[in-house]
């Protein structure tokens, strides 16, 4: 592990991107004590207060975590697909938000991403997700339903879909698409939509998962992009309409 002190980068920054690419490459494994601080420091000739900021900017990606004690130190960490998940989601939504992503654009995404899980999760989802769907419909027919509790209920009756393909891989890469995406398009779209239709769609894509019929889920899947891309664009060109209405005057 090496660092370059004539790169501007700050050495804390340089100390946990070596670390980082070690332990990514294999060099340093699961639950393997990194070297002491004073190691560290000896290594990277750097100060202590450089060691622990590059540590606590590993710690704070899961990559490493501490222990006290005589036999306490800093530990390679073994990162879970579920720990990994909220570290999606806040990326993919920073990225959507900051990079003036079109709706077209992340709704075409988030559907395509969705739709490949549907050939899987129909022939593996069980019981137990079949039946959070059928939850999620029922309470997105509730009268006084809020919209941010409808929103909720949307993002959990997908997230069965997505892990009913019993792939913890894809439901991580999905992350990001459904518990992100998701809520940005609702925003959008949510003083527009007809929660009938929508819970229809959703009775539609739950009878198709029951039945073992991918096709029929993915095209469930596409009516309600369909849906989802309509209502969109009515309001974004309601929205230009009335960006172009001249001020009246007072």
């Amino acid at each position: 592990m090496r660092i370059d002190p004539a790169d501007p980068a700050d050495l804390s920054v340089q100390i946990a991107s070596a670390i980082r690419d070690a332990i990514v490459s294999g060099q340093l494994i699961v639950d393997q004590r990194l070297p002491s601080e004073a190691e560290l420091c000896e290594q990277f000739n750097v100060g202590r207060t450089t060691v622990r900021e590059a540590l606590k900017r590993l710690a704070a990606q899961s990559l490493i975590r501490t222990q006290r004690g005589a036999t306490g130190g800093a530990f390679v960490n073994r990162l879970s697909f579920e720990e990994a998940y909220s570290q999606q989601i806040t990326t993919s939504t920073l990225l959507l938000s900051m990079n003036a992503v079109s709706f077209e654009t992340a709704c075409e995404a988030r559907f395509a991403l969705e739709r490949a899980c549907a050939p899987l999760s129909a022939k593996r989802r069980s019981a137990d997700h079949l039946a959070t769907m059928r939850a999620e419909i029922h309470r997105q027919g509730q009268p006084g339903l809020t919209d941010e509790a409808f929103c909720a209920s949307d993002v959990a009756f997908h997230r069965a879909l997505v892990d009913g393909a019993g792939n913890p891989v894809m439901s991580y890469q999905l992350a990001g698409a459904v518990e992100a995406m998701q809520p940005l398009m609702n925003m959008i779209t949510f003083t527009a939509r007809d929660r009938s239709a929508i819970v229809a769609l959703h009775e539609r894509i739950a009878d198709a998962l029951e039945a073992s019929d991918d096709r029929s889920v993915s095209a469930g899947l596409e009516a309600l992009e369909d849906e989802t891309q309509k209502l969109a664009r009515g309001l974004f060109e309601a929205r230009e309409r009335q960006d172009r209405r001249p001020l009246s005057r007072t």
